[in-house]
């Protein structure tokens, strides 16, 4: 008789399972010869010890495993005859109410994957973001890139202002009393750059080298470092040098440091245009596609298995983990990193991967052989020899693999473009490249 499966709740079923005690018997006897042939038992000829003996040494695992085999393959059987997807792993027990004799009974409880409906795609609102990069764009990066290499010229008597490079000894207290790193001598850093805090940039600004202030600062409730945020310090400045940032000339020299072999100024811009409009392209692109995923999750109904939930908040703790070790935090191994706090990112990931893989079967938007190269060769633009990295992607499975991941998610984003109302939402340059 078919074993009924029993829905508990939303996606949770459970399956009554037996397994014949004969069948188990007969099988497990057949693994002790086997085992016999060649055992060695002390005393004895190897394959020469009594079954009585190897039954006592080896008959408890091997009766286990055959067990576990047998119940493995009933569960199975139930599986495939009622066409079942199972998520994660099922959870079996032992059941003895209901078994008749010469019977042993097992009750599994697992989940399935939910029905997954693609919703209304033309009702899906859309954002397309749109960034423009003109000479400006261009200009306004070449002045960044000059500004990291410029060569600071100390000044007597000059007032420190944006760009000069400052260097200053420092005392902080806090209640009249010094703290840790609240102190420094020779201390450099270029104004302007909001490496310091902005009260900190006020006050050095229009100072000299030789002058001397006092002022108060207070700390944000925010701040890195605990012991201190949220908390009004004093400090003391003495300012030992200003110097004023000279840029290098845009010239065959600059264009030579920036790896243009031939020190052609023309090519360094083309460069530098081609790396600024991949970049631009990059981040609009995300932002579209955040867009489209968010609005394909708003649509969507349908319950997560709490398996592949609890998988991937487990995933994401382990990922955290790792990080704080390469930051060199000691324990990270130990740390109390609860999983609870990930599951609603967890989940929402989850019903996202549902939602789009069963939007790739449904509409076909699988990534195409030759998507992937064209995705490849436009990666290995971003570097020196590119031929090199379009080799070593195509023949790297687990890299093609990861590249067939990103083409997937753009087929799904271009299609629903092609099908929802879409917005499209022009974005500044610097508010596309965090530097608003």
């Amino acid at each position: 008789m078919q074993p009924v499966v029993e829905t508990l709740s939303g996606l949770e079923r459970r399956v009554d399972l037996v397994v014949s005690l004969a069948d188990v018997e007969k099988e497990v006897q057949s693994q002790l010869k086997r085992v016999a042939r060649t055992a060695k038992v002390q005393g004895f000829r190897p394959g020469k010890a009594p079954l009585s003996l190897i039954e006592r040494s080896h008959g408890p695992g091997i009766r286990y495993d055959v067990i576990n085999t047998e119940v493995g393959r009933a569960l199975d059987k139930v599986i495939e005859e009622s066409k079942l997807r199972i998520a994660g792993t099922p959870n079996v027990e032992p059941k003895t109410e209901g078994v008749e004799e010469g019977f042993m009974g097992f009750s599994a409880t697992f989940e399935v994957y939910p029905e997954v409906t693609v919703p209304d795609l033309s009702q899906l609102e859309v954002k397309r973001t749109n960034v423009q990069v003109g000479e400006e764009e261009i200009q306004r990066t070449i002045d960044i890139l000059r500004k990291q290499r410029a060569d600071y010229q100390a000044r007597e008597g000059r007032e420190a202002q944006d760009n000069d490079r400052v260097t200053l000894d420092f005392v902080g207290t806090i209640d009249g009393e010094p703290f840790e790193g609240g102190s420094a001598e020779g201390f450099s850093f270029v104004l302007g750059q909001g490496r310091m805090l902005p009260e900190f940039e006020t006050a050095v600004r229009g100072l000299k080298a030789g002058d001397t202030k006092t002022f108060p600062l207070e700390f944000p409730e925010d701040y890195a470092g605990k012991e201190v945020a949220g908390k009004k310090a004093e400090f003391q400045i003495t300012v030992t040098e200003v110097a004023e940032g000279i840029l290098p000339e845009l010239d065959s020299e600059f264009a030579k440091s920036l790896g243009q072999a031939e020190g052609d100024v023309e090519k360094l811009l083309a460069d530098v245009r081609a790396n600024i409009e991949r970049e631009v392209k990059s981040r609009s692109t995300s932002r579209t596609k955040n867009s489209v995923m968010e609005a394909l999750i708003n649509a969507a109904s349908f319950d997560v298995p709490k398996a592949l939930v609890e998988s991937d908040a487990q995933g994401r703790v382990a990922a955290a983990r790792e990080e704080l070790k390469q930051r060199g935090v000691p324990n990270a191994d130990s740390m109390p990193i609860p999983a609870e706090a990930f599951s609603a990112e967890s989940e929402r990931r989850v019903r996202l991967g549902l939602l789009v893989a069963q939007l790739v079967e449904t509409a076909d938007l699988r990534a195409k052989p030759e998507q992937v190269r064209a995705r490849i060769e436009e990666l290995a633009q971003n570097y020196e020899q590119p031929a090199q990295v379009v080799a070593y992607y195509l023949s790297d499975r687990q890299r093609r693999s990861e590249i067939e991941a990103v083409v997937l998610e753009d087929n799904v984003v271009e299609y629903v473009l092609s099908q929802a109302k879409v917005t499209d939402e022009n974005i500044d340059f610097d508010e596309i490249m965090g530097t608003a």
